[in-house]
C-alpha cells in the first residue's frame, strides 16, 4: 500500500512553518491517541503515520531530504551513488514522539490533554506507569528475528483487595484534608497563594475509611511475571519495541502503561554491520591474489563463491548484493561487503625461501607496477 504524502497526513501546507507542523501534530495526536481510541485499529495506525510524519517534517534535514526525493529519501537502498541520500535510518516509535512534544510521561499528559474530567474522576482511576526493560540478544537473533521471554518484577494488582485500596466492608469517604476538592492553597510570603494538588488524597478528593492491610492502601504489591516479546528480522542496538499493557498496572481500575524493550546486539565474531549492509574481511593467499582463484565466503545463508582476478590487491572489496541484513521496515535486503586482505607468508621452510628468492630474481618493475610509479614520485620529491 502507497504512503501518503506527509504533508497530507499533518493536513499542512508545503510551505508550512515548523510551527505550523507542530501545532497540526498536537491537535491531530490528540484525536488519534489509541488511549482515547480503545480498540480502534484504523485510529492506532494513523496515529503511527502521524508520528513518522511529524518525525521527518520537523527536522530540517529529512524535510529537505523528502521535499526532494519523496518517500525514497528513506529507503534505506537508496544510496548517494544512485542520486539519492539514504541512510537516515529508521524511525522512532510514535508514542516516544508524542511524549517528545507534549513534555512529559505518565498520566499528568493525558490529565492535561483529555480533559479535566479525567482528574476529577470519584473511583481515583491512574493508567500505570511505562516500565524500561535492556534486553541483550546475539547477532543472529538480531537479523533473523526471534521470540524472547523476559522476566519482570512489578506491581501487580492486590488479590486482598482488588486494587482498590481499601479493606473489605470499606468504602471511601471526603478526603479530610481537601474537603473533596482534591487541591489545597498554600500562603508564600504573607500574600502569594499556590493551589496545589491534594498529598492526601492526590487530587481524588476521597480516601478509603480504611486501609488495606496486605498493600497498606497502595492496590498494589510486587510479584514476578513473564512476558514474551517478539523481535522483527533487522532490528539493531538501540532498537525501541512497545509491549502494550506490561508496563506497571493502573491504580484503582485504571489502564496499564506499556513496557519498552530497549535492544542491545552483541558483536559478531565475523561480521560487522552498517545499516543494512554487512562487512566480512577474508584473509587470502600470495598466490590466490597474484593469480587469481574461486573462494568460498561466509554469508548469513551459508557460504558463497566470489572470484578472485588475478593481481588483486589488499583491501579489495568484493559486493555481494542482497546477501546482507533484511530491513526491519520491510525495504528489502542490504549488502555483504567482502575485504580482502593479502596474508605475508611466515614460518618459510629453506625450499620455501629459495623459491622465493628464485621468483624474486625474474621480477622486474613491469611485475610490481605500483611499487615502481610509487618510487618515481618519491624521486622527483627529493630533487
Amino acid at each position: 500500500m502507497a504512503k501518503r504524502d506527509y504533508y497530507e497526513v499533518l493536513g499542512v501546507s508545503r510551505d508550512a512553518s515548523a510551527e505550523d507542523i507542530k501545532k497540526a501534530y498536537r491537535k491531530l495526536a490528540v484525536k488519534l491517541h489509541p488511549d482515547k481510541n480503545p480498540g480502534d485499529k484504523t485510529a492506532e495506525e494513523k496515529f503511527k503515520e502521524l508520528g513518522e510524519a511529524y518525525e521527518v517534517l520537523s527536522d530540517p534535514e529529512r524535510r529537505a531530504a523528502y521535499d526532494q526525493y519523496g518517500h525514497a529519501a528513506f529507503d534505506p537502498r537508496a544510496r548517494a551513488g544512485a542520486g539519492r541520500p539514504g541512510g537516515f535510518g529508521g524511525f522512532h516509535d510514535p508514542f516516544d514522539i508524542f511524549r517528545e512534544v507534549f513534555g512529559g510521561g505518565g498520566a499528568g499528559i493525558f490529565d492535561e490533554l483529555f480533559g479535566a474530567q479525567a482528574r476529577r474522576d470519584p473511583s481515583g482511576a491512574e493508567r500505570g506507569a511505562d516500565l524500561r526493560y535492556d534486553l541483550e540478544i546475539t547477532f543472529e537473533e538480531a537479523v533473523k528475528g526471534c521470540e524472547k521471554t523476559i522476566t519482570l518484577t512489578k506491581p501487580a494488582p492486590c488479590e486482598a483487595c482488588h486494587g482498590s485500596g481499601a479493606e473489605a466492608g470499606s468504602g471511601r469517604k471526603t478526603c479530610p484534608a481537601c474537603g473533596g476538592r482534591g487541591s489545597v492553597e498554600q500562603v508564600l510570603g504573607g500574600f502569594m497563594r499556590v493551589r496545589q494538588t491534594c498529598p492526601r488524597c492526590g487530587g481524588i478528593g476521597r480516601v478509603v475509611e480504611r486501609a488495606c492491610r496486605a498493600c497498606q492502601g497502595t492496590g498494589q504489591r510486587e510479584k514476578t511475571s513473564q512476558v514474551t516479546v517478539r523481535i522483527p528480522p533487522g532490528v539493531d542496538t538501540g532498537t525501541r519495541l512497545r509491549s502494550s499493557g506490561n508496563g506497571e498496572p493502573g491504580r484503582r481500575g485504571g489502564p496499564p502503561g506499556d513496557l519498552y524493550v530497549i535492544l542491545h546486539v552483541q558483536p559478531h565474531d565475523i561480521f560487522q554491520r552498517d545499516g543494512d549492509d554487512l562487512l566480512c574481511e577474508v584473509p587470502i593467499s600470495f598466490p590466490q591474489a597474484a593469480l587469481g582463484a574461486e573462494l568460498e565466503v561466509p554469508t548469513l545463508d551459508g557460504a558463497a563463491l566470489i572470484r578472485i582476478p588475478p593481481g588483486t590487491q589488499t583491501g579489495t572489496v568484493f559486493r555481494l548484493k542482497g546477501k546482507g541484513v533484511r530491513n526491519v521496515q520491510g525495504y528489502g535486503h542490504g549488502d555483504l561487503h567482502v575485504r580482502v586482505t593479502v596474508e605475508v607468508p611466515t614460518r618459510l621452510s629453506n625450499a620455501q625461501k629459495a623459491k622465493l628468492e628464485e621468483f624474486a630474481a625474474l621480477c622486474d618493475a613491469n611485475t610490481n607496477p605500483r611499487s615502481k610509479s610509487f618510487w618515481e614520485r618519491a624521486r622527483d620529491l627529493f630533487r
